[in-house]
């Protein structure tokens, strides 16, 4: 998985009081947890530009002014309810021997049959939670959808990998094509013009037969009135 470097310095103190100077600074109060004790350390707001706003997934490489470098993964991060300004992130620490949690997203790419004939595309999973050691994180899924005709789907099932465990059931679709309205209401205009187009054949039939009874020169038979018996 691809690393992004944010560099910073280690803080002094911690509290409200230290978080709130650190901000109006324009530096980020941040905490990497997982190693012996929690390290507490700040970083310009710019330096989580590209691991916060991004649909990708990275590990980070903390270097601080001391010397110390830890290689950890963003865990939490808090925002301002109101400017969505970053307040504090929570890192937590790698190492190599040991697995973690991570989302990792979902790619995919190729032209959908079944969407070119109507059908509607169902992004259901975008990210997928995996379980496995740093060296085998995989910097996203990658699923090729030029196969997908109306009514199929992709499940976790195709994605499996001795690398890294899904923690997500084997049946979890992931991307499917559905049948659309538009589809729908196309096959059933379909079908009822079928259905005029029978009754016409029939309505024809119906005369054509009318008509061959009068060619024979044979009037349809009428019953006369009875005479009346007093004259």
């Amino acid at each position: 998985m691809k690393s992004i470097t944010i560099k910073g310095s280690e803080r002094e103190s911690v509290g409200k009081k230290s978080s709130r100077a650190l901000r109006n600074a324009g530096k980020i109060p941040c905490v990497v947890y997982g190693g012996e004790t929690p390290l507490h350390f700040s970083a310009d707001e710019l330096s989580f530009r590209d691991l916060v706003y991004t649909a990708n997934a990275y590990t980070v490489s903390i270097e601080l002014e001391n010397g110390n470098k830890v290689d950890a993964v963003m865990q939490d991060i808090q925002y301002h309810p109101v400017t969505d300004n970053i307040l504090h992130v929570d890192f937590y620490q790698l190492f190599k021997d040991k697995e973690l949690t991570m989302a990792i997203p979902v790619r995919l790419h190729g032209s959908s049959p079944g969407v070119r004939n109507g059908g509607r595309l169902l992004f259901r999973k975008r990210k997928l939670d995996i379980k496995a050691l740093p060296d085998n994180l995989p910097d996203f899924f990658d699923i090729d959808i030029s196969e997908l005709k109306i009514g199929d789907n992709i499940t976790v099932e195709s994605l499996l990998n001795d690398d890294f465990t899904i923690l997500h059931p084997d049946t979890t679709v992931v991307v499917q094509v559905k049948m659309s309205r538009v589809a729908i209401e196309d096959e059933v205009e379909e079908e009822e013009e079928g259905l005029e187009g029978e009754e016409g054949v029939e309505g024809a039939e119906g005369a054509e037969g009318a008509a061959a009874g009068t060619e024979g020169g044979e009037a349809p038979k009428t019953e006369a009135p009875a005479e009346g018996g007093g004259e």
